[in-house]
């Protein structure tokens, strides 16, 4: 449909019906603080990392036990473990001279909650 083929729209006739609000959207300190969590997540290094410690028994892991399968370094596999821990994905305790990650629930039932909201609601057929 070309320029010249669109209907004409008349001043002062609103250009769309807004539909109803069904739910409350994020609010912007509520929006601040999952963004970190996502951008937590965008990286495919702190994804796995995540994922090997969540695979371990109690969803707990020694650092020791976390750089075999990366291409990348102990250094920045440290970093990426603080970006997680910062993000509240993880936590992590000091044991003697080695460092255990654990994932935190609450952590991840927040995102949870956050994807559950924007998945569009049911429709009663």
């Amino acid at each position: 449909m070309s320029k010249s083929e669109l209907p004409p729209v008349t001043v002062g006739e609103p250009a769309c019906e807004a539909a109803p609000v069904v739910r409350e959207p994020l609010r912007p300190d509520d929006a601040g603080r999952i963004a970190v969590v996502f951008k937590a997540l965008s990286d495919p290094v702190r994804l796995r990392l995540l994922s090997v410690i969540a695979s371990h028994a109690g969803q707990e892991a020694c650092v020791c036990d976390l750089s075999d399968g990366f291409d990348v370094g102990q250094p920045t596999i440290s970093h990426h473990l603080k970006v997680l821990r910062e993000a509240g994905l993880l936590s992590s305790e000091r044991r003697g001279s080695w460092v255990y990650y654990r994932v935190e629930p609450a952590g991840l039932r927040q995102l949870s909650l956050v994807l559950e909201a924007l998945e569009p609601a049911s429709v009663a057929g």
